[in-house]
């Protein structure tokens, strides 16, 4: 086991690459109540689904909120979204982690897999949720196929490493 994680971690530490960082995720124009958001075209904060924003608009919304441990709002605003869409079920996964549905993460972050084998953020906060439960074996897995997915040196590919390396998981 010691070889293995040794393998697994041998990766020095890099700058994050692949849309999350050590940073908190930006913040929206407009901070919104609950799971409004911050429509430019109306000037105010409207229900999601009812919004002008595009869908990387959402996602950084949802990343704000989460970041805020704002998980329930976060889940509304990515009801706004195509069901079915990798990036979705990949944040219900992190979001149902964080309020402790870890096997209702497990399910969302594995179909989220299954759409896109190469959503390696899906399987970093996969990996991450191994390492809380630890099964660090199953965290190394993870982090060995993002690294076949080409995400060597992206954030996805650095924050499971560290999880692995220190038990410490990230809150984004």
């Amino acid at each position: 086991m010691r070889i293995l994680l040794a393998a697994a971690l041998a990766l020095p530490s890099i700058a994050f690459a692949d849309g999350g960082d050590d940073k908190p995720p930006a913040r929206p124009a407009t901070d919104c109540k609950g799971a409004q958001v911050f429509d430019e075209k109306s000037g105010k904060c409207v229900d999601a689904k009812e919004s002008s924003l595009d869908r990387d608009q959402l996602y950084t919304t949802v990343r704000h909120l989460a970041w805020t441990g704002r998980y329930h709002d976060a889940q509304k605003v990515l009801d706004a979204m195509d069901p079915q869409d990798p990036g979705r079920l990949t944040y219900m996964g992190f979001t149902h982690r964080k309020l402790g549905n870890t096997d209702l993460a497990m399910v969302f972050y594995q179909e989220a897999i299954e759409r896109d084998p190469a959503n390696i953020m899906a399987r970093s906060y996969m990996g991450q949720g191994l390492v809380e439960q630890g099964q660090v074996t199953g965290a190394i897995a993870q982090l060995q196929a993002i690294r076949r997915h080409g995400g060597h040196g992206t954030w996805s590919e650095t924050s499971l490493r560290n999880a692995i390396a220190t038990g410490a998981t990230y809150n984004y």
